[in-house]
């Protein structure tokens, strides 16, 4: 059967198109927009009705297309910003008159239990899921949950509170995104992990950056290793960086260039606390266990 996965995030609107057989989720296409429904939050905290005529554009646009490729079921959810938002209900009315899709608003645990099922394959890992608007931190082995967090730490947030424009600025903002890990560190000590995977675009720009390759290319992306170091000296380049300089990189994804250096930030900060001296990118995640879920493990 083949299927698709709609995504809602913070910062982007993904899909996936994927054939289901024979015990297997088997990726076809990967789409992406750069929707930043959480930076479309008002100061009640409703999104915008720009922002939800937008997305409802979008989704009804990804839609087609996955129809296109022969897709039988289109599924469709979201993420923080949504869960977030004050007016979700009409958030959730509108995408379903103009699209005729169920909006599935997935809470902070599942999406940390979904991201994981998605980039892992049954080894006992680490896994870390940086988002527009929140991060997850998950401990498990397949199925197995040993424990999960999803905290009100993303780079779009983060970028709002403050952005980086200095040294100075990305080693503060550094130093807030790890006294918000301190609290949940002893518990993911105690696990003794050795291997961590990461997910999302703070990882697959920063596995890019590292390397100094053009960020379409894929190619040398998933499995690719950021260490402590790797991270540190692409937030410190990055930071004062003006902003008409960021987007003209060969290697930085343009609609990333305000937010990536919060995101590098915030990776550095889990790196630190969780004593993680190197971790493994993964282009797969929520999109991925989503399908899992619905189909090979119901």
């Amino acid at each position: 059967m083949r299927t698709a996965a709609i995504g809602i995030g913070s910062n982007s609107l993904r899909m996936l198109i994927a054939d289901v057989s024979e015990g297997r989720l088997h990726r076809l296409r990967r789409y992406r927009e750069g929707l930043r429904v959480f930076a479309a939050l008002d100061e009640r905290g409703n999104i915008t009705e720009q922002m939800i005529a937008k997305a409802c554009e979008s989704v009804e646009g990804f839609r087609k297309e996955a129809v296109s490729q022969g897709v039988k079921k289109v599924h469709l959810f979201a993420t923080s910003a949504v869960r977030d938002a004050a007016n979700q209900d009409a958030f959730l009315e509108a995408l379903r008159n103009a699209t005729g899709l169920p909006l599935d608003i997935i809470n902070g645990e599942e999406e940390a239990h979904l991201s994981f099922l998605g980039a892992t394959e049954g080894e006992r890992t680490g896994l870390i899921d940086i988002g527009g608007g929140s991060t997850e931190i998950v401990v498990g082995r397949g199925r197995e949950i040993a424990d999960a967090v999803s905290l009100q730490m993303g780079a779009v947030r983060l970028y709002r509170m403050h952005p980086i424009v200095s040294v100075m600025d990305a080693h503060a903002m550094t130093e807030l995104a790890e006294r918000i890990i301190e609290p949940e560190k002893a518990r993911f000590l105690a696990l003794q992990v050795e291997g961590w995977v990461g997910v999302g675009g703070t990882f697959t720009t920063g596995a890019a950056f590292v390397q100094q390759q053009p960020w379409q290319r894929r190619e040398n992306i998933h499995g690719f290793r950021l260490t402590q170091e790797t991270v540190l000296k692409a937030l410190e380049t990055l930071a004062p960086m003006p902003m008409e300089e960021r987007v003209k990189l060969a290697y930085l994804q343009p609609q990333r260039a305000d937010i990536v250096a919060h995101g590098f930030a915030i990776l550095l900060a889990c790196m630190r606390q969780l004593q993680i001296s190197s971790i493994s990118v993964s282009e797969c995640g929520n999109l991925e266990g989503y399908l899992k879920q619905k189909y090979l493990l119901a």
